[in-house]
C-alpha cells in the first residue's frame, strides 16, 4: 500500500501538451532546446550557475549550460551534504543530417549543402520535406551576454534558426526507379544531399548566408554546428485530436516534462530529496562527450553540490547510495501494421501511460527494485503505467540508464512514453502521454 493514502491533485493536464508544442518548434537543435529550457527554470527563479565559478550552499533552484546539456537542481530548506538526489535523466539530441565542415557543394547545375548523417534516422523520412537548418555559430569576440562556457576567451556562440523551407532532399522518380515500391535502397554518401538552389556552389555561401541571419560579421564565424531539421510545425492527429505529431518527440518529449516536474516539485514544497534533471546531449550517438550521459558533467555537479554544502567524499558516497534515477527516453508503442515485431503480452498503447522499459541483458537498466520506485510514483501520481520488453528476435536499442548506473553507481530505472516512428524525422504519441509522464515525474522527485 501507498504510503501517501491521499495524493496531492496532479499538476499537469491537456495544457501540458499545448506548450510541448511550443517547446519543440523553438528547440530544432540541442542547443536551443537546452536554451528553452533555461527559460522555463528562469521563469520558475532557478539561478543560472557557471562551472567556472566558485558555488556557494544557498539553497533554491540552480542550473549550468554546457553546450547541448542542461543540469538543473533544486536545493531545499534542511538539505543536509548528505541528502540523496532524486534525478531524471533525458537527452536533447535527436537523428538527422548535419552540415560537414566543408558545406557548399553541388552537381549538374543545382547548388547542394554537404550532410553527415548523425544517429540512426530513418533517412527515407527526410525525402520530399520542406526542411530548415539550426545551429550554433562560433564567433570571435567576448560575448557580454555570457550564456555559455567552455569556449576560448576570445569567442562566443550565437543560435541561429531558420525556420522556413530552406533545403530539400529530392527522391528520384518512380519512372527513374520502377523498383523503388519494392525495396527503396538509399545511399548515406549519394542520395542523402539537400539542395538549396540552381547554379555553381560557391565556396563560403552558407556561412555568409547565416551570419547575416545570425546578425554577426560573416568573418567572425570561425566555426560552427549546424543541423537540419523539418519545418512542419508538431500538431494534434485523428477524429478525436488523441494524437500528437511532430518531430523531435524521441527525446524533447521527455525533457520538457522533466524541466516541467522539477519545477512542480520545487513550487509544491521542500522535497525529501534533492531533485535533479539531467539533459544530456549525443545519447543518439553512444555519449561519449563531454556532454553526454559518459562524461563527466553529472558526477561533477553532484559531488560539487555536495561539496557547496561544506561536505566531503563520505558525504557525496551517502548521497549517491541513497540517490534514485528515471532514465526517460522514448519506447515502442505497438504497430498496428507490424504487431509481429513486439513481444506477446506487451503491447504498450498511446494514452495508456508511461512505459517502463525491460531487459535481462542491461540494455535498459531496470530491476525489480526499480520497478516497485516506478509503480510507486505512478501510483502517487494517479497516473497509469505500462511494461516493454523486446521480442527475443528483434534486439532492442539502448540508453543513458545502463550508463548512468555504472557510471555513478545509482540505482537507474528505464522508463518512457511509447511511440511511433521512432528516429524519423517526424513522430507520434498519444496527446495524453507528455502530461501523464510529467506527473509520473513530478511525483517521483517529491520523494
Amino acid at each position: 500500500m501507498s504510503s501517501h493514502p491521499h495524493p496531492p491533485a496532479a499538476p499537469f493536464g491537456p495544457g501540458h501538451t499545448d506548450d510541448l508544442l511550443a517547446f519543440l518548434t523553438a528547440s530544432p537543435t540541442p542547443y536551443h532546446a537546452v536554451r528553452s529550457a533555461a527559460r522555463l527554470l528562469d521563469g520558475a527563479g532557478f539561478r543560472q550557475l557557471h562551472e567556472t565559478d566558485a558555488w556557494d550552499a544557498t539553497r533554491g533552484g540552480k542550473y549550468l549550460l554546457r553546450g547541448g546539456a542542461l543540469i538543473a537542481w533544486y536545493v531545499p530548506e534542511g538539505a543536509t551534504p548528505a541528502t540523496p538526489y532524486r534525478i531524471v535523466g533525458a537527452h536533447t539530441d535527436s537523428p538527422n543530417l548535419r552540415v560537414k565542415p566543408l558545406p557548399d557543394t553541388g552537381a549538374h547545375g543545382w547548388r547542394q549543402i554537404a550532410v553527415e548523417i548523425y544517429g540512426g534516422t530513418l533517412l527515407n523520412t527526410w525525402l520530399d520535406r520542406d526542411l530548415g537548418l539550426a545551429g550554433r555559430l562560433t564567433v570571435r569576440g567576448e560575448d557580454p551576454r555570457r550564456t555559455t562556457t567552455g569556449a576560448p576567451a576570445a569567442t562566443h556562440t550565437r543560435l541561429v534558426n531558420v525556420d522556413r523551407p530552406l533545403l530539400r532532399v529530392p527522391q528520384l522518380a518512380i519512372h527513374l526507379d520502377r523498383q523503388a515500391n519494392d525495396g527503396l535502397k538509399l545511399d548515406r554518401q549519394r542520395h542523402m544531399t539537400p539542395i538549396w538552389g540552381l547554379g555553381e556552389p560557391r565556396e563560403g555561401d552558407l556561412v555568409r548566408f547565416l551570419a547575416e541571419e545570425a546578425e554577426v560579421p560573416a568573418e567572425d564565424v570561425l566555426g560552427w554546428d549546424l543541423m537540419v531539421h523539418s519545418v512542419e510545425p508538431p500538431a494534434y492527429l485523428g477524429r478525436d485530436r488523441e494524437l500528437l505529431a511532430g518531430p523531435r518527440m524521441d527525446n524533447l518529449l521527455s525533457v520538457h516534462a522533466g524541466v516541467a516536474a522539477l519545477i512542480a516539485a520545487a513550487e509544491r514544497g521542500d522535497p525529501r530529496h534533492i531533485p535533479v534533471l539531467a539533459a544530456f546531449d549525443h545519447e543518439e550517438n553512444g555519449s561519449q562527450s563531454d556532454t553526454g550521459a559518459d562524461g563527466p558533467l553529472l558526477g561533477n555537479v553532484l559531488e560539487r553540490a555536495v561539496l557547496a554544502r561544506g561536505g566531503g567524499y563520505e558525504d557525496r558516497a551517502r548521497a549517491y547510495a541513497g540517490s534514485v534515477c528515471l532514465s526517460s527516453d522514448t519506447g515502442h508503442a505497438v504497430h498496428p501494421n507490424y504487431g509481429e515485431r513486439h513481444e506477446p503480452g506487451h503491447h504498450p498503447m498511446p494514452n495508456a501511460g508511461p512505459i517502463l522499459k525491460v531487459n535481462v541483458n542491461q540494455r535498459y537498466s531496470t530491476d525489480g527494485t526499480g520497478r516497485a520506485v516506478f509503480a510507486e510514483a505512478c501510483e502517487r501520481a494517479g497516473v497509469p503505467w505500462q511494461t516493454f520488453v523486446s521480442n527475443n528476435a528483434v534486439p532492442c536499442g539502448t540508453t543513458i540508464g545502463p550508463i548512468t548506473a555504472a557510471r555513478h553507481g545509482i540505482s537507474t530505472v528505464d522508463i518512457g512514453v511509447a511511440i511511433l516512428s521512432m528516429h524519423s524525422a517526424r513522430e507520434l504519441c498519444g496527446a495524453r502521454d507528455p502530461y501523464l509522464l510529467a506527473n509520473c515525474l513530478t511525483a517521483f522527485l517529491e520523494g
